[in-house]
């Protein structure tokens, strides 16, 4: 059983930063796929990123394209998204998620390739 922990959310005000982390509590953890969700209140939990299982393979969806960026530091077993430009729109609870076993990469946006979940954590972009 993999455990994630998610952190490093906040407040921040719009064209602001911030680095979530997603820490996982195996060392198999550099063998699956990582993403990223997240889900505003009313709305439907979203794709942000993904990473692979190399880390040489990145999938952003539109709305972030350009200002967040994945990575993952196997070494420490944890994958981070760091995330540039904030916009109020970016205001959600944030989630990573872990996939074990191979997939195809356009079913990395889909919640229901992964096995794993953080608890998430809250990001507020607002003045």
């Amino acid at each position: 059983q993999v455990q994630l922990v998610e952190s490093g959310g906040g407040l921040v005000p719009p064209g602001g930063s911030l680095r979530l982390s997603c820490a996982a509590s195996e060392r198999t953890f550099r063998m699956i796929y990582v993403g990223w969700f997240r889900q505003a209140p009313g709305k439907e939990r979203e794709s942000v990123a993904a990473i692979d299982s190399s880390g040489g393979n990145t999938y952003y969806s539109d709305s972030v394209k350009g200002r967040f960026t994945i990575s993952r530091d196997s070494a420490k077993n944890t994958v981070y998204l760091q995330m540039n430009s904030l916009e109020p729109e970016d205001t959600a609870v944030y989630y990573c998620a872990a996939r074990a076993g191979r997939t195809i990469s356009s079913l990395l946006s889909f919640s229901s390739s992964y096995h794993y979940w953080g608890q998430g954590t809250q990001v507020t972009v607002s003045s």
